[in-house]
């Protein structure tokens, strides 16, 4: 195969870094693996190797590419798979960050999703690039267990996905969200914003807003912790039922 080299977003492939997120791509999504490199000293290859034989994927020796692609010591196996397209279940709830900027935010919050079984996720562009390995390995891999879509705008979204009743997460929301009275409807979207500016005024027109409330001590929540809070307040109850089969 071609040469890896480091990662630029223009390129049709990305990386896993590590061993961990490796084995989550394996599992996940086999078909986009193209190879996985392993270093010299890597002790723990049988399952990997099985892993790899039962698909067809080559296992390689990487010791001076692994370095060359990974800015920390400890890492000692790389997952080069192909990018992909994902359209969302209509029939899920979702999660929709606009304008998304840290890439170790939003591997974050797709791990944490996937915690709360909430496997749909749009993203409004500008936003950080979903396969941008930094974003990969914050996410240990969750990336490859839901599904992911960029829209150029929240309306373009709204078009394609209208029976989601819409809660905009907003500094002054119209409704103060708690435990006991959060809303439970079956189609829900949850709308965040990015971490410097949050979502604008015009997000009140679009559905119910919601507030966190939080000690006047601080301006606001950080965004992978108001993510999951939210998730986890209107997945209460109902985890088991969002897992796919």
């Amino acid at each position: 195969m071609e040469a890896v080299k480091p990662y630029k977003k223009h390129f049709d492939y990305s990386y896993t870094l590590g061993a961990f997120p490796t084995f989550e791509l394996l599992k996940a999504r086999p078909k986009q693996v193209r190879a996985v490199y392993v270093h010299s000293t890597f002790t723990d290859r049988q399952a990997l190797s099985e892993i790899c034989r039962a698909e067809g994927i080559p296992l390689l020796e990487g010791d001076r590419l692994i370095a060359r692609l990974s800015e920390k010591e400890n890492c000692f196996v790389v997952g080069v798979f192909d990018k992909y397209e994902c359209v969302l279940e209509d029939a899920r709830p979702h999660v929709v960050l606009v304008n998304p900027g840290n890439m170790g935010n939003l591997g974050t919050i797709l791990r944490t999703l996937v915690g709360f079984g909430i496997y749909d996720v749009g993203i409004i562009a500008p936003g950080a690039d979903v396969f941008h390995p930094k974003t990969v390995r914050s996410s240990m891999g969750a990336l490859f267990r839901l599904r992911h879509r960029y829209f150029e705008s929240f309306a373009q979204y709204r078009e394609q996905y209208p029976r989601h009743e819409v809660f905009p997460f907003m500094l002054d929301g119209g409704r103060t969200l708690e435990a006991g009275t959060c809303p439970k409807p079956e189609l829900f979207t949850l709308v965040f914003g990015n971490e410097a500016a949050g979502l604008d005024a015009s997000y009140h027109n679009v559905g119910t807003s919601v507030f966190i409330s939080q000690t006047r001590d601080v301006d606001s929540l950080n965004l992978t912790i108001a993510v999951g809070i939210g998730a986890y307040l209107f997945t209460q109850g109902r985890i088991p039922e969002n897992i796919p089969r």
